[in-house]
């Protein structure tokens, strides 16, 4: 049986005069011991080629989103240590950075089976391709505490010594116990060398911490008072909280780097957040992460005093929420391969793949979430961005429409769900059913993005609706779409979210609407001035899949520029609201797209410091941040 080490797939990025997007050579090796022939070739790209692309060496086969596939010259033999080297152009756009070329690879033998090939970063022809310069400062601290985010206020004066632990003084109630408990288990799960800052039993040569409630600090400031004992007081539960791992992180500081941090020995923190959503998304669809990386990710999120985890479960590439009246859903809308009901993309293979949440994982998920003060926010992209759902539910589409009558942005094919079809409704009803089980969050979120602007327009059962209501294009069915999902979540008692093109064609209802503006700051301020509540999250600073320099190393997507973490950290998103409108933005979320992330290390190295750069936006008052301080501290937080 063949083997990924049997073959292998380089590729390069070249340009070509006369055209502005270049082209790709790709070289198969044959490194197994037999011949092979009658094969094809496919791989999965996020450069994607036109549909009748220029090849010389090969035949162009066909195109499904990134999914390519090739065959050689007819009668071409393969040997053993042997080579296919083939050009392609007419690419959509030119490769700028290393995870732009080929993601994955498999062949397709002349007996059917699929042999996996091996497949490395795309390389650059032509030119050097220099490395990355370092994107962090080693930085510098004038006040020695590993706070992070970085409080409202402080006056500090820095011990010499640091406690072995913090434990509740004599007669602390049992939910302080509890609340000190859950911290400990939280650093114990984020620092498993770690040595744990909290104890519930006095601890020789630590330090007694005292509770307090304030309720004028509201529910979730705190304050700190450093003396021989240590006061912690809170406005509520998640105050306490946020009091608690501060005090956690100290105490990580100051052992972590003693020659950098202290603990304080006396002084005061008065602290309280400065925007209500300090939000992270997650995308499930185009990579599936075990349950145990999304809990590590709410870890790490609440470490951070974020509040919000937006949880991206379905798009194009799949759908990973189990609805019980809709089996399919998780079988048939997740298995992707060459045999599978979707084809392979985004750095899948010969293997088919799939998983998906079951509603126990759910349960589980959003227990562990709320225990750290983390509300999670669920979203079902809908209308675009459906294949997956219209792979497990063909009875969905206009059997009428044709099947490629036209194409998303990422090159899916009629990818939306059909606002003149009536079970589109039903569906969905008994969807929001289960899911406003599972999620106790006021909010769902609906999607409504980038619907392509012609769609629809070949349905005929669309075209009827719309004289019938005197509907205007695309976006104007998009509009009747969304007003009948807001009043579908209304009674299900569900107020609705979604990103900033929920607004087009008409929008809906205003009034308790919280709309994503993604697409550049100043759409936010628009947003606002219709009346929307406007979570900002620009690709052009918070998408954490954006490159981070221009170096063609640097790995990551570019769509909306170069995204340094200097950039994340000092925009400033309410910066273009006039006064009038601020109270609208409701605050900053991460976006963590997952095409890019075909493993753990391209994880971190793009999502992190990024996304602690984004919690001190979301929490620090704006005088109070500072670059260099944060470059020091950044080190310190933990990752996937």
């Amino acid at each position: 049986m063949a083997n990924a080490q049997d073959f292998r797939l380089e590729n390069s990025w070249h340009p070509i005069a006369g055209e502005d997007c270049g082209g790709f050579v790709f070289t198969l090796f044959n490194l197994s011991d037999a011949p092979i022939s009658g094969f094809k070739l496919a791989y999965t790209s996020l450069t994607r080629v036109m549909d009748n692309p220029a090849c010389d060496n090969a035949t162009f086969l066909m195109r499904n989103a990134n999914f390519h596939q090739f065959a050689p010259p007819e009668g071409f033999v393969l040997s053993p240590g042997g080579s296919w080297r083939f050009t392609v152009s007419g690419l959509w756009r030119p490769a700028k950075h290393r995870t732009d070329g080929a993601k994955s690879a498999y062949l397709t033998l002349d007996d059917g089976r699929h042999v996996p090939v091996d497949v490395d970063d795309l390389l650059l022809g032509g030119r050097p391709a220099e490395p990355a310069p370092d994107l962090l400062p080693k930085g510098e601290v004038t006040e020695p505490f590993y706070l992070l985010p970085w409080p409202k206020a402080a006056s500090l004066a820095a011990g010499e010594t640091v406690p072995v632990a913090l434990y509740p003084a004599e007669g602390t109630g049992v939910e302080d116990l509890k609340a000190i408990s859950t911290v400990i288990a939280l650093y114990r799960r984020l620092f498993k060398v770690g040595h744990v800052p909290l104890s519930l039993a006095p601890v020789h040569e630590g330090r007694a911490l005292e509770f307090r409630q304030a309720a004028d600090l509201g529910a979730e400031g705190y304050r700190l008072d450093f003396g021989d004992v240590v006061t912690l007081t809170h406005g509520g539960t998640a105050g306490r909280q946020y009091g608690l791992t501060a005090l956690a992180q100290m105490l990580h500081g100051a052992r972590t780097e003693k020659a950098v941090f202290r603990f304080p020995s006396t002084g005061e923190i008065s602290d309280a957040p400065r925007y209500v959503w300090r939000g992270c998304h997650l995308d499930v669809s185009r990579q599936f992460y075990p349950v145990a990386d999304v809990n590590r990710l709410i870890d790490i999120l609440a470490w951070h005093r974020m509040n919000v985890f937006h949880w991206h479960l379905s798009d194009d590439e799949a759908w990973r929420l189990e609805i019980k009246a809709y089996p399919t859903l998780t079988t048939l809308g997740v298995l992707r391969g060459p045999d599978e009901p979707m084809l392979p993309q985004l750095g899948n293979g010969a293997a088919p793949v799939g998983g998906f949440y079951s509603q126990e994982d759910v349960k589980a998920i959003v227990a562990h979430a709320l225990a750290l003060h983390v509300e999670v926010v669920p979203e079902i992209d809908i209308p675009g961005h459906s294949t997956a759902t219209l792979v497990a539910l063909p009875e969905l589409a206009d059997g009428q429409e044709a099947p490629d009558s036209y194409r998303s942005v990422q090159g899916f094919p009629n990818n939306a769900l059909n606002p003149a079809v009536e079970e589109t409704y039903v569906f969905l009803g008994k969807v929001f059913d289960e899911m406003v089980t599972l999620f106790p969050s006021k909010l769902l979120h609906i999607g409504g993005d980038e619907v392509a602007s012609n769609t629809w327009m070949a349905s005929p059962l669309a075209r009827k609706l719309m004289t019938e209501e005197c509907i205007e294009g695309t976006f104007g069915l998009q509009s009747y779409f969304m007003k009948r999902i807001q009043q579908m979540l209304s009674e299900r008692g569900r107020r609705l979210a979604g990103w900033d093109e929920v607004s087009h064609g008409g929008g809906v209802d205003p009034k308790g609407t919280l709309l994503m503006a993604w697409q550049k700051p100043e759409v936010g301020v628009e947003l606002a001035r219709q009346g929307y509540d406007v979570v900002m999250t620009p690709g052009q600073a918070y998408y954490l899949d954006m490159v981070q320099d221009e170096a063609f190393q640097e790995p990551g997507a570019s769509w909306a520029g170069t995204v340094p973490p200097e950039h994340t950290y000092t925009y400033e998103a309410v910066g273009d609201f006039p006064e009038e409108l601020q109270a609208r933005m409701r605050g900053v979320q991460a976006c963590i797209w997952s095409e890019h992330f075909l493993n753990r290390d391209y994880f971190n190295h793009l999502v992190f410091p990024r996304l602690a750069a984004i919690a001190e936006a979301a929490w620090t008052p704006r005088e109070r941040k500072d670059w260099q301080r944060f470059a020091a501290l950044a080190p310190l937080s933990p990752k996937l």
